[in-house]
């Protein structure tokens, strides 16, 4: 907010500078001007990351799931932050082919995206827990804007997914 605070400051002073003295319907134009800087700079500096979860149900027990590996996502520690996760709630965790049967267990599917400014970040990521083909569990982490000029787009995968599955989890049964 500093950041837009002083280049608005700087624009504002140029600006003045040129309009001063001039006409009304200039005086006019200079503030329109104005307004439309303050809009796209608070636009472009608002990088809003929105986190929605439907947890499991407290009634429902589990002590192992399944995850079935996506070779298609390329984010390097996403599988060992969502097994961590699982971890520090009591729930074991295997990884299984993408086609493996999956009759009586609790199966976890994932998705995840990177964006990439000066270096590649998590931008978007999914996880579902299913039994018998049905969904028990969902959770999302998304970058408004890909995260627009805020630097917290930058932190890592760990810190932005560990709300995500602490909240997916939370009050489950393990024993």
């Amino acid at each position: 907010m500093q950041l837009f605070f002083v280049v608005y400051v700087k624009i504002n002073s140029c600006i003045e500078n040129y309009f001063n003295n001039t006409s009304p319907v200039m005086n006019e134009v200079f503030n329109k001007i104005k307004l439309i800087l303050i809009i796209a700079s608070l636009g472009a500096l608002s990088g809003c990351t929105t986190i929605e979860v439907r947890p499991v149900d407290t009634s429902v027990e589990i002590k192992h799931v399944c995850i079935r590996q996506n070779d298609k996502v390329q984010v390097r520690d996403f599988l060992n932050v969502l097994r961590d996760g699982f971890s520090r709630h009591g729930i074991s965790s295997e990884v299984i082919p993408a086609q493996e049967e999956e009759k009586g267990r609790h199966i976890v599917t994932y998705t995840a995206f990177r964006s990439w400014d000066l270096t590649p970040y998590l931008s978007h990521a999914e996880i579902r827990i299913e039994k018998d083909g049905k969904q028990i569990a969902f959770g999302q982490f998304h970058l408004k804007g890909k995260g627009g000029f805020a630097l917290t787009k930058f932190k890592g995968t760990k810190s932005k997914m560990d709300p995500v599955i602490d909240q997916l989890l939370q009050g489950i049964s393990t024993q």
